[in-house]
């Protein structure tokens, strides 16, 4: 038996099998007995016949390979040729955990090998089998399944570059680098492996390689605002073999050129504080170590300035020691030394100069040196060349005193001036001394070179309110009252204003306008006073007198106004049913769209009523194609016909009642009137009441006119003129109107006017009231082709009533 085994180990050995040195002797002792068991082919030797079975000899990747490529082909090698039909899918298997990875498998010579279809898959463990299905020639099988493992290695990748991906502000000579996830291949970093790129235009440059990272060297500098795009190809490959697994592509962009863009101050700039803090401000945020002591400079001449330098933001700051000499030329110097964050040097040194101010003084005081007469509430004031430091002008540096009493007061600071503000009045006719001391700084700290003095006289007593009119408590003030204050002094003219000279109604302020003159100032209300009201008038601390004195507090009175005047309304007895009465001059129509909604009347002939025709009996008075006027009740004339001695009759007993209705409402009749607008009734609105022209004409050109009833329809306005009324101006636009509101009525409203009334030349336009005139009435001119109304009568005693395209409605 032992003779069996060494002719069997003889053999091994003879034909290359290495099983022997594959496994120990104990092991091949076990092996026999099996292999003797199979049917393997035999061997016939000199001490007899045993059988030898297949064996694996070899496989790539070896058992327990570790960092294995990716792309590799698995392949076995047997120790005898084997039957290439049972090498396949079935007997050559290779696995990923339990999924089987597929492959092509090809047999040549001893050795079998599988090529997977995809590469395989990085830092995994993969399993082969050789099944038993696997035979030699002599259909001898593998006696057991070979099993063995590997694992592949990882896909090399870049895990870094320099500049990083989205980089700005890179510096211009940048060497770029890309680092690898393990060691590379150093042939495969090449310029066609890595390349920088701007646009479509590669970038020339070196390539080196240590360790796992690759450089790229530009040739030239790169150009700056500008952006380029890295890229390291698949062809990059480890030093196993594999390959990357896509192109890595990053981008970057160059950064700016440093540049200094402000200085504070500024170049050529005047006047600076001698304690200036120097700034310079950049483009880009700097390096600020590189912002020192020897690169932010600030000279006089030659001479070096001694100070700190500090930096933050994209500000650097150079703080002299002491402080600069007033008048003095200084330089400031950034040398090209400084750098950005990335890097970039500032090319050229920034330079620029500056001139220092003068020390701070005293420019001008209120009151100025010896004045006089400087009021007793005087808040003095002191102006200064320059800015100051308000935490320097103060109760200690500036100074008021009354010989050697020092007097007590507040000190502010605004701008470039100084108050004091007494505590409390100061005593009249009395010399004061005031003092700003060499304690008062500009923020620089440069100081008064010497305490700045000055003194003035006060004035006597403060004024006072010694009168007003209304007096306080008056009753029955008239409406349109103009309301007055007399003072102990002469008056600043300009505080006599609505701020300070006021009129209350309750809490409605009454407008107005303000005069003064000597010693006395009035305040004009725009519109009439309300009857029978209680006002409230102020004069107010903000008077003062013509030294500058305030009256010591506010003055307040009160008055009340009379109640509205019981009018006994005027009679017009016969002459109510007229619309228009001529006196004995007769009445003319000079348009075709006259309309009298009402009678007329004359007592001249009937020859003097022209363009019209009577409504009730077709009576036809003169009337022409241009001058047709309707009259809807009766034309009253003297004859011939169409006039009568009854209608003659009728139309003297209507001027007599009209006589006596116009000398009712008379001023001899009715005293009191008033002139609101001094002759100008345009624009106001006026409560009942008796209204006289102090002038001896009324006109209403400045606007409408306004009658408010104040809810009381039996409210009676009579308006008394001595001489002429004119409504209205000239223009297309010139018509003004009498309007009634809050129950007031035309019936109530009376004209008396001296001589005669002019309505509306220019035509348009609406009058309200019952007119009486002396001298003649006249309605729009000829050529106007707008409507003229007249809410009302227009009654003439001695003269002729002429009109244009009007309408009359009498009212009832």
């Amino acid at each position: 038996m032992k003779s069996r085994i060494r002719l069997l180990k003889n053999k091994i050995a003879k034909t290359g099998n290495v099983i022997s040195g594959l496994l120990p002797t104990r092991w091949l002792l076990l092996l026999i007995p099996l292999l003797m068991a199979t049917g393997c082919k035999k061997v016939t030797e000199q001490t007899g016949t045993i059988r030898v079975c297949p064996a694996v000899l070899s496989t790539d990747p070896a058992n327990g390979a570790i960092n294995v490529i990716t792309n590799k082909k698995i392949s076995v090698t047997f120790t005898v040729t084997m039957d290439s039909a049972s090498i396949n899918e079935t007997t050559f298997l290779v696995y990923q955990g339990n999924n089987p990875v597929f492959g092509v498998i090809t047999y040549s010579g001893n050795t079998a090998t599988f090529t997977p279809s995809v590469n395989l898959t990085a830092n995994t463990v993969y399993t082969a089998t050789i099944t038993t299905g696997v035979r030699d020639p002599y259909k001898s099988a593998l006696p057991v399944n070979y099993v063995w493992s590997f694992n592949t290695g990882a896909v090399p990748a870049v895990v870094s570059t320099d500049p990083v991906n989205g980089a700005t502000d890179v510096v211009f000579s940048k060497l770029i680098t890309a680092t690898f996830s393990t060691v590379m291949d150093p042939s495969t970093i090449n310029a066609a492996s890595f390349t920088i790129t701007q646009g479509g235009l590669v970038i020339p440059g070196t390539i080196s390689y240590s360790g796992m990272v690759a450089t790229f060297t530009p040739i030239s500098p790169l150009t700056p605002k500008t952006v380029y795009t890295g890229t390291i190809t698949t062809a990059s490959k480890d030093a196993a073999g594999n390959a990357m697994a896509v192109n890595y592509n990053w981008s970057f962009a160059t950064g700016v050129i440093p540049a200094v863009i402000a200085t504070d101050p500024v170049n050529t700039a005047t006047n600076i504080l001698l304690s200036k803090v120097v700034t310079a401000t950049f483009n880009k945020l700097m390096n600020p170590l590189t912002i020192t002591g020897t690169t932010f400079l600030l000279k006089q001449g030659p001479i070096l300035i001694p100070g700190v330098v500090t930096y933050t933001g994209t500000t650097a700051t150079f703080t002299p020691t002491g402080l600069l000499t007033p008048n003095t030329v200084y330089t400031g110097t950034i040398t090209a030394g400084v750098k950005d964050t990335a890097g970039n040097i500032l090319p050229l040194d920034y330079v620029w100069s500056f001139t220092t101010g003068n020390a701070p003084v005293v420019i001008s005081t209120d009151p100025v040196n010896g004045a006089v007469n400087v009021p007793l509430n005087k808040i003095l004031a002191a102006n200064f060349s320059t800015t100051m430091a308000s935490s320097s002008i103060n109760a200690t540096t500036f100074l008021l005193k009354q010989g050697t009493n020092a007097i007590a007061g507040t000190v502010s600071y605004s701008g470039t001036t100084a108050m004091f503000t007494p505590s409390a009045a100061l005593n009249s006719n009395t010399v004061y001394t005031a003092t700003i001391t060499t304690g008062a700084k500009d923020p620089s700290g440069n100081p008064l070179s010497a305490n700045y003095t000055w003194s003035f006289t006060t004035t006597g007593s403060l004024p006072t309110v010694i009168s007003t009119d209304p007096a306080n408590g008056a009753t029955n003030v008239v409406l349109n009252k103009i309301i007055a204050a007399n003072f102990s002094s002469a008056m600043n003219a300009a505080t006599i204003n609505l701020l300070n000279f006021t009129v209350f109604q309750g809490a409605i302020q009454v407008t107005g306008t303000y005069n003064y003159t000597g010693t006395t100032a009035t305040f004009t209300p725009s519109v009439l006073l309300i009857a029978n009201t209680l006002y409230t008038g102020t004069i107010t601390t903000g008077v003062k007198d013509v030294n500058g004195n305030a009256i010591a507090t506010n003055y307040v009175w009160t008055f009340t106004t009379a109640p509205i005047p019981v009018i006994v309304p005027p009679v017009l007895g016969s002459a109510a049913i007229f619309g228009a009465f001529g006196g004995n001059a007769g009445i003319t129509n000079q348009g075709i769209n006259t309309v009298i909604n009402g009678s007329i009347g004359t007592t001249a002939a009937s020859t003097l009523v022209t363009g019209f025709h009577d409504g009730t009996t077709g009576d036809v008075y003169t009337e022409t194609p241009l001058n047709v006027g309707l009259v809807s009740g009766r034309i009253y004339t003297a004859p011939p016909a169409p006039g009568s001695a009854t209608s003659a009759a009728i139309a003297t007993l209507g001027l007599s009642d009209a006589n006596i209705a116009y000398l009712s409402i008379s001023p001899a009749s009715k005293p009191g009137g008033i002139d609101p607008g001094a002759g100008e009734l345009g624009g106001l609105t006026l409560p009942p009441g008796i209204y006289k022209s102090a002038s001896g004409t009324f006109n209403i050109s400045n606007g409408n006119l306004t009658l408010d009833a104040q809810g009381n329809p039996g409210a009676i306005w009579i308006f008394q003129t001595a001489a002429g009324l004119t409504v209205g101006i000239a223009g297309p636009a010139g018509a003004r109107s009498v309007l009634m509101i809050n129950g007031g009525v035309p019936n109530n409203v009376y004209w008396y006017v001296g001589s005669a009334a002019t309505i509306n030349g220019a035509g348009g336009g609406i009058m309200s009231g019952n007119i009486i005139a002396y001298s003649g009435v006249t309605f729009s001119t000829p050529g106007n082709v707008v409507q003229t109304v007249l809410n009302g009568r227009a009654i003439s005693l001695i003269a002729s009533v002429t009109m244009v395209n009007t309408t009359i409605n009498v009212p009832h």
